[in-house]
């Protein structure tokens, strides 16, 4: 019989409150998401991993669906986060740069990087697909008030960051060839170096 773990059941002297549940259920939720996906993965994995039950679990956050969409907020939240803390003090180009180099740290948490690669596989679901847009928009609209750049500019680096995305689930670091290291580019200018614009004659 699997003692489910102390953390999940209480804080210090005391319970968890909801909203610590809450937290204790995203976090497995992450874990189990990335393993499996919407279709792939079961509440009731997610509910043993969290240490809760099942109907508690539901509880919680409604359906299956519920938790899904609450998770892409977690990964949204997330990058959001990181793109601010790296741009902060900068603007432009520089600003950019930063977040760029950022996110590709980031891509080392593995569970943030399959989820979100997951959410777009999911988008046959008009809510979770209708998600997928929200947080994209969102991360997109971040961007461009942190860097003050035009849309082209903007296009290219998230193209570019989901060539990252690939590279990363796929581990083409690990491989010793030219396309792999051509696509990884150099970590202090690969973001950079796409949004420098020609000189005007």
């Amino acid at each position: 019989m699997t003692t489910p773990r102390p953390s999940a059941q209480t804080h210090g002297s005391g319970r968890l409150s909801a909203g610590e549940r809450r937290d204790e259920v995203l976090r497995a939720a992450m874990a189990e998401f990335a393993k499996g996906g919407y279709a792939g993965t079961s509440t009731e994995a997610i509910a043993a991993r969290a240490a809760i039950s099942q109907p508690y679990l539901f509880r919680l956050f409604g359906t299956k669906r519920d938790l899904y969409m609450a998770t892409m907020g977690r990964m949204h939240d997330r990058i959001e986060a990181t793109f601010r803390a790296a741009a902060e003090g900068r603007s432009g180009v520089e600003a950019m740069a930063a977040m760029g180099d950022a996110y590709k740290e980031l891509l080392a948490e593995r569970d943030l990087l399959l989820v979100q690669l997951h959410s777009f596989a999911a988008s046959e679901d008009p809510e979770i697909r209708a998600a997928a847009r929200a947080g994209f928009r969102r991360l997109w609209t971040v961007v461009g008030e942190l860097t003050g750049l035009p849309e082209d500019m903007i296009r290219a680096f998230f193209a570019q960051g989901m060539l990252l995305n690939v590279m990363a689930a796929i581990d083409a670091a690990a491989l010793d060839e030219s396309w792999a290291r051509a696509c990884q580019g150099d970590h202090e200018t690969f973001f950079a170096a796409a949004c420098v614009r020609p000189a005007t004659p």
